[in-house]
């Protein structure tokens, strides 16, 4: 089942802890099968995960996605913002995931490892592909953004600006998850690309893919979805 492939991506961007050696060699074996052009990308997170302790991955892991964020795992921000409609998705959401018996843990039914081990369960595979197309693909592109060198140095000098310190200043590989998030890109598109050149003719029956459908994020996401750091 092609869907349980990004169950094993998932391992890469849970909270760093014993299990990631494990997760990042379970992703090369089956990139390599599946999907080889993602494996460059993922070379590079593997080499990181290789020659960094556990100490400096949860301080990398935390500057990317929690503390003065780079960009934040919870897809319906990353689309909707704060406007309304991400609270229905939110809604939807945990109710997909309690369908599906997936266990959220302390995150939210949106979190990107939530969202990527819910796809396998999901029994209507319409509504997975629109999920894919319509939410995760474009969230991931707003996500990668925020890894370009100019926007990365452009917001360590507005955090200096506003809070005259940041968290691990320049530290080494302080982006390396846009390699991780680059690599689960390039597998969602190895499947969905022909779905999303297509997407308009979907009828984005669901409320809360309809949500996302009309604000345009399939493709180019509107600008009000739009966070800045």
């Amino acid at each position: 089942m092609k869907a349980e492939r990004y169950a094993v991506m998932a391992g890469l961007f849970r909270y760093p802890g014993p299990a990631l050696p494990q997760a990042v060699r379970d992703c090369r074996a089956m990139l390599h099968t599946d999907c080889p052009e993602a494996l460059p990308d993922l070379e590079r997170f593997a080499h990181w995960v290789e020659h960094t302790s556990l100490y400096d991955q949860e301080e990398i892991f935390t500057r990317t996605f929690h503390v003065q964020a780079i960009c934040f795992p919870d897809l319906g921000y990353v689309i909707f913002g704060e406007d309304y409609k991400r609270g229905e998705f939110l809604v939807n959401m945990q109710r997909e995931q309690a369908e599906a018996q997936n266990d959220c843990g302390g995150e939210l039914p949106d979190n990107l490892v939530n969202v990527l081990t819910l796809l396998p369960l999901m029994k209507d595979h319409a509504l997975r592909d629109e999920l894919c197309v319509r939410i995760v693909l474009p969230a991931l592109r707003i996500m990668l953004k925020e890894f370009d060198q100019g926007r990365l140095d452009l917001r360590e000098k507005m955090l200096m600006r506003k809070h005259k310190a940041i968290v691990l200043q320049g530290t080494k590989d302080g982006n390396i998850y846009g390699n991780a998030l680059s690599a689960l890109l390039t597998l969602l598109l190895s499947e969905h690309i022909e779905v999303e050149n297509h997407v308009n003719e979907l009828p984005a029956s669901q409320a809360f893919i309809h949500g996302a459908a009309t604000c345009g994020t399939c493709s180019t996401p509107h600008h009000k979805t739009l966070k800045t750091t």
